[in-house]
């Protein structure tokens, strides 16, 4: 019981704790994985199998993990990889201890797993359950490990050892687009560490898309298409993205040849070390998006131009690319040249390959069977250099296009051979696909939540199934905002995979950004091993433990709140950040609905009292209101929580990430009133008003930027040195960092008067983007609203726009520093602000 007492349990947390870790033992080893999913992709399990890395490159693999996450117990932990048949038939891992752990300098505990992923991840549990660590990624607090014992002092397990099953052979990790709104600049050093944080997180089917740009300008040479040809097709490096999926052409770009041959060998490392630790990279097929010139080289080929995709005026500089027709010979011939290119440069493939044909871009015609030849003809092409090949989808396409009702996914998803057609339910924690259509028509599939959960199931009565993947989303490009569904996440893998005829194959994580909110990926992640569902209310009293590395009772309460409310979004709306700082409104005030307030009934929640507030608006489509879900005085009150115990943590880098994060996402929701309170003076002409609650959103602006930079995890300046730090010469600098500040600002060119529909998409609330940009352009809008009143005129909208969009275009292009590492005092400044801003506001919802 010493791991036990390092978490300052009481004597009801301990037997409370015991229970938990002895259900779940037992649980884990006795309970059945197997799936009809897992049934029709068993043959590609067993190649899998075979060619996985020899037992001794994954040990090496694995141990080099154990020593840089916790270099001191190195020693402490001895690995071994076994069969599945010792498991069942299933990937699992066996944590007991070590028959020599009496003696001094042997190690203490013995992990045995069927792959080095396997292993790793029971070294993550061990030190979870028994040791109250926690891990996560650097820039939102790193791991807390400081509570784990010394060596030779490491909790002892059960005689009887503990054996964790997945219930499921594959966890999925990734979405096509996270390779640019969070790994667009990075190096091996940020890879390598991604790379053992998805190992000891249990993920072994991570994407694997850097590089292939390289591998296409060596396919298009074949093809008679010249370097100079693909500068108009491959996007920047900040929009690749989006240029793989045919989405836009040219943008950001030209891509220097330097860039292309350094991916590729970044790709090579990436993929070597998958290999080592027993993953199964996805590597990418052929879509059926090309360069322009190729219509020229095959005039007679059957290419359609797509079209507009949020570009102004339908700048044909930038969109509206070319898609060859799957129907079309040569279809298959690129498709496999693509395939056997990655072959020869990287030496092997796990067999699976992703393609999204379809992905935004609607089928020309709704004819089941043209449908079904599409669908045919796209894994022919994969199949053709690969005759193990698998197709792996994303079901993003069923969620948002109307165009795909019963008959026509049907067409497509019974296209292919059983078990070799995999479906990521892309959105499954909100809008889960499987649960109306029938387990996907039979195709087996992965939950994801975006984050994901993997899932493969069969429907009754029909002659097809396929495979899909659980996938649960999460986060759109890369917004910070607090959010999740985790009661749907701690459910939504067991009952996908119980429910009848499942043809659940896997769970997985598919956000488009990752490093914010680990909570939620905490618990997504360790769904991959979970065969019942999760008391979520006492799996989040250990993680505050866990991730704070002792107990303190207000974190405890604040946690119980956070989980209620900004962690238990259940309104069904997607969480596409829109607070006013980040993403301000381009609209006149006048078409802002301002809501009417009345103070209603008193509730009580949490042992407190609270004034509820309701809100009358008139719907209003001009102005994208912010999501909103949660009480903001039950928040503020968990902030109010989290400052009562700063004294005690405030040594703690999670514990100031959160503290931040809370402070900010609290003072986010405060602005979005402010600026309504703004609109709703200017509207009574009160000019005073206007005034001043216009300095207090500028003035919190500057604040929040200043709190913000007091950790790591909020800084603009790292997205853009490491832009820069890739790049080989002056001209690519410049070139990288115009990059990295559109993507988070607005895309494409605009008119003086116009701005692209792409604008704030990929907000972040990051020190240096709030002083330098977004409260610059509030200041801008809050001028025309005071101008307005001074003159007796009505709002000058295209003066504030082209002001506005002069603005944006002059910061993308500008070339100031901005610091890399953090200053100043986050409780300090958080206690500050609270105090300022927040202290009054928690007797109502604002």
């Amino acid at each position: 019981m010493q791991q036990l007492s390092i978490l300052a349990m009481d004597s009801i947390s301990i037997i409370s704790f015991l229970i938990f870790i002895f259900f779940c033992a037992f649980i884990f080893s006795v309970a059945n994985s197997s799936t009809l999913g897992v049934n029709y992709v068993s043959p590609l399990l067993e190649i899998q199998e075979r060619e996985r890395a020899p037992s001794s490159v994954q040990l090496t693999a694995a141990y080099g993990v154990l020593n840089r996450l916790t270099p001191s117990h190195f020693s402490s932990f001895e690995f071994h990889i076994i069969p599945k048949e010792h498991c069942g038939g299933e990937f699992c891992f066996n944590i007991s201890n070590h028959p020599g752990s009496a003696r001094d300098g042997s190690p203490e505990i013995l992990i045995r797993g069927t792959t080095a992923v396997d292993i790793l991840s029971g070294v993550h549990w061990y030190l979870k359950y028994w040791c109250g660590a926690h891990i996560s990624w650097s820039k939102t607090g790193g791991s807390q490990l400081a509570s784990i014992p010394d060596p030779g002092s490491l909790p002892a397990v059960q005689d009887a050892g503990v054996l964790v099953k997945r219930p499921v052979p594959w966890s999925y990790y990734q979405n096509a687009v996270t390779s640019s709104y969070t790994f667009a600049w990075w190096d091996w050093k940020r890879w390598e560490k991604e790379i053992d944080w998805m190992a000891l997180q249990g993920i072994n089917l991570p994407l694997a898309f850097t590089g292939q740009e390289a591998i296409w300008q060596k396919v298009f040479k074949n093809f008679n298409i010249s370097t100079s040809n693909l500068d108009d097709f491959f996007g920047g490096p900040a929009f690749l993205a989006w240029s793989r999926m045919g989405n836009l052409h040219k943008w950001g770009g030209p891509l220097p040849q330097s860039w292309l041959d350094q991916q590729l060998i970044l790709q090579k490392k990436i993929l070597g070390r998958m290999y080592e630790l027993g993953m199964t990279p996805v590597l990418p097929g052929f879509s059926g998006n090309v360069p322009a010139a190729l219509k020229h080289v095959f005039p007679s080929a059957k290419i359609s131009r797509l079209g507009n995709w949020f570009t102004v005026n339908s700048d044909t500089r930038w969109c509206c690319t070319y898609l060859l027709d799957a129907t079309d010979p040569l279809f298959v011939e690129i498709g496999k040249a693509f395939i056997e290119q990655q072959l020869k440069e990287y030496g092997r493939s796990s067999h699976i390959y992703n393609c999204d044909t379809f992905d935004e871009n609607t089928p020309p015609v709704d004819d089941p069977d043209y449908i079904s030849s599409l669908g045919a003809t796209i894994f022919k092409g994969m199949q053709s250099a690969d005759s193990d090949a698998v197709w792996l989808m994303q079901g993003w396409l069923f969620t948002y296009d109307p165009f795909w009702r019963p008959t026509q996914m049907k067409a497509l998803l019974h296209c292919v051979p059983l078990g070799k057609l995999i479906v990521l339910d892309l959105y499954a924690e909100v809008k889960p696909i499987w649960a109306t259509s029938k387990q996907f028509y039979g195709i087996p599939y992965i939950w994801k939540l975006a984050v994901i959960f993997i899932r493969l199931e069969i429907s009754s009565g029909l002659t097809h199934s396929r495979d899909e993947i659980l996938c649960m989303l999460h986060n759109f490009a890369g917004n910070v905002e607090m959010y999740g569904v985790l009661d749907a996440v701690g459910s939504g893998p067991v009952e996908a995979r119980t429910s009848e005829n499942s043809t659940m194959v896997g769970v997985g994580m598919s956000m488009e950004g990752i490093e914010q909110n680990p909570v939620v990926y905490d618990l997504m992640s360790e769904m991959a091993f979970q065969h019942i569902p999760v008391d979520v209310k006492a799996w989040i009293d250990l993680y505050s433990r866990r991730r704070y590395g002792r107990f303190v009772q207000p974190m405890q309460d604040a946690w119980n709140i956070l989980y209620h409310t900004i962690y238990n979004c259940t309104d069904g709306a997607y969480d596409k950040n829109r607070d006013v700082i980040v993403s301000f409104p381009d609209v006149d005030p006048n078409s802002i609905s301002t809501p009417q307030t009345v103070l209603n009934d008193v509730h009580e929640q949490y042992g407190k009292r609270y004034l509820r507030r309701a809100i009358l608006e008139e719907p209003n489509d001009s102005y994208d209101k912010p999501h909103l879900w949660y009480s903001t005085s039950e928040v503020i009150h968990a902030l109010k929580l989290f400052l009562e115990s700063g004294n005690q943590l405030s040594d703690s880098s999670t514990y100031r990430y959160d503290l931040i994060d809370l402070t900010r996402q609290a003072l986010a929701k405060y602005a979005n009133e402010l600026f309504l309170d703004a609109i709703e003076a200017y509207k009574l002409d009160d000019l005073h008003a206007v005034a001043r609650l216009s300095q207090k959103f500028l003035g919190l602006v500057e604040d929040l930027d200043m709190l913000l930079g007091c950790h790591d995890g909020f800084l603009l300046g790292p997205w853009i040195e490491s832009a820069k730090e890739l790049a080989q010469d002056e001209d690519q600098e410049r070139q990288f960092e115009w990059n990295a500040r559109t993507q988070i600002t607005m895309w494409f060119d605009n008119t003086e008067l116009e701005a692209s529909l792409l604008r704030d998409y990929g907000n972040k609330y990051w020190s240096g983007l709030l002083r330098d940009y977004y409260g610059p352009r509030a200041a801008i809008y809050f001028k025309y609203l005071i101008e307005s009143l001074e003159e007796g005129k009505g709002f000058n909208l295209k003066a504030w726009r082209r002001e506005w969009i002069k603005l944006t275009n002059s910061w993308q292009s500008s070339r100031n520093v901005f610091p890399v590492k953090s200053r100043g005092n986050a409780l300090n400044v958080s206690q500050w602000l609270f105090e300022k801003y927040l202290q009054d506001l928690g007797s109502h919802d604002h």
